[in-house]
């Protein structure tokens, strides 16, 4: 008998970006950055996954899965509060925005979006995963 989780609505909605391109749309119930795996109850089945983190690029906090049509990164409309930061992905993705705690020696940081109807609500960018990180 697999463990299950408990009702979606007990857990946090996340869509996890892989460095190889996936992205899986589910739950987590206990996610901490110091932790070396990242568990997800997938939205489509309830199936639990386990991945190490260094094989994550970010964790996206979602409001929902449906996600919002957004303005280019490059027209943040807003800076939350915190040190601005813009993160460079190895892949050439970029997130703009501002956070409280990054430190390159960590696993990770959280950071909140810099556009204000953003569908996300705080992101998790696992460090080791980033091309560059400039901090304003």
């Amino acid at each position: 008998m697999g463990i299950t989780a408990g009702t979606p609505d007990q857990g946090n909605r996340v869509v996890v970006a892989y460095v190889d391109g996936r992205r899986v749309k589910g739950h987590t119930y206990n996610f901490s950055a110091m932790k070396d795996v990242l568990t997800v109850f997938s939205k489509d089945n309830n199936e639990k996954i386990e991945t190490p983190m260094r094989e994550l690029k970010a964790i996206f906090f979602v409001k929902d899965f449906e996600g919002t049509p957004n303005k280019p990164e490059e027209e943040a409309d807003r800076m939350p509060q915190g040190r601005p930061i813009e993160v460079t992905f190895k892949d050439g993705e970029k997130l703009k925005g501002a956070t409280n705690g990054y430190n390159p020696q960590k696993l990770g940081f959280f950071m909140l979006p810099a556009l204000a109807n953003s569908n996300n609500l705080r992101i998790f960018v696992v460090s080791s995963n980033t091309a560059a990180v400039k901090l304003g």
